[in-house]
């Protein structure tokens, strides 16, 4: 039996950037899965900080830009454990209420056999 890793997408996340009041808001749910490949596109007008609590600031996306973490690209060597964004992790924006949306694409890594998709 072959062992193969494919990467998966998590279903889309977005948030409309009329609704930002100035203060954090989820994007979607917490992961449902440690995450190798995270993208952050901010498809609006708006500037706006990035938490994974919901209380400090994190990273920035300013408007019409996006940001991608491939988190497993420098994985270590074979036999080290890998690297992933915890299951669970929330991911928070804040800023001034725009026009267009922001959008949390999510990839992670399962295990299949002969080649089968998930």
């Amino acid at each position: 039996m072959a062992f193969t890793q494919q990467l998966v997408y998590e279903p889309l996340r977005s948030i409309d950037s009329t609704t930002l009041s100035g203060g954090y808001q989820a994007i979607g749910t917490p992961l449902a899965h440690p995450a190798t490949i995270i993208k952050m596109v901010n498809n609006s007008t708006s500037l706006v900080t990035i938490s994974v609590n919901g209380t400090s600031d994190a990273d920035v996306l300013p408007g019409t830009s996006f940001w991608l973490y491939d988190v497993t690209a420098n994985t270590p060597m074979q036999g080290d454990p890998a690297i992933f964004i915890a299951e669970g992790t929330q991911y928070f924006v804040k800023g001034s209420a725009g026009t267009g949306l922001i959008y949390l694409v999510v990839m992670y890594i399962v295990l299949s056999t002969n080649h089968e998709v998930m």
